[in-house]
């Protein structure tokens, strides 16, 4: 089946998306040209179709946006990745909004306490921004830690949320 892609307007500005049916596969803040990389060798060679929206998906992050922010629990995620990043990003979907969690406890959710780089490492690599809610993972201590679309749209992110 083709994928879908569309691009939505945000208060955080425009969000790339690309789906399999109404499997999320890539959700991001930058370009097109990333979101594509991003997605898995199989899938990379599939056709992509533009659309003006992805049915349910987008809804759902509409609704987030203007206020339901428990909506985008109900998407549906597939992205490439190592056993460890699959595990963290797992943990990260079950981080509730409003919540924060520390790079080392989701290196403990992930099944390994002590690889808390990788635990950090599992954010960056992250192709599915804010459905798979790596904006939720800050420093012991609560520093906000590094976001790849800069700290103001974590920030933003996390008092949407009431986590800030």
């Amino acid at each position: 089946m083709t994928l879908l892609l569309t691009t939505l307007a945000t208060p955080l500005g425009n969000l790339n998306l690309i789906a399999d049916e109404h499997i999320l596969l890539g959700a991001n803040l930058s370009t097109l040209k990333a979101l594509k990389e991003s997605l898995s060798a199989e899938d990379a060679m599939r056709e992509i179709k533009s659309v003006s929206k992805i049915p349910v998906i987008t809804d759902l992050i509409n609704d987030y946006f203007d206020g339901d922010i428990s909506a985008i629990n109900a998407i549906q995620v597939r992205q490439p990745g190592a056993h460890f990043s699959q595990a963290a990003w797992k943990a990260m979907k079950k981080v509730k909004a409003g919540s924060v969690i520390s790079y080392g406890e989701l290196a403990e959710r992930a099944g390994s306490p002590a690889a808390v780089r990788a635990a950090g490492s599992a954010c960056a690599k992250n192709a599915i921004v804010l459905v798979v809610p790596c904006h939720r993972i800050v420093k012991t201590g609560g520093a906000l830690g590094n976001y790849a679309y800069g700290l103001n749209k974590k920030e933003w992110l996390l008092h949407h949320e009431g986590a800030l």
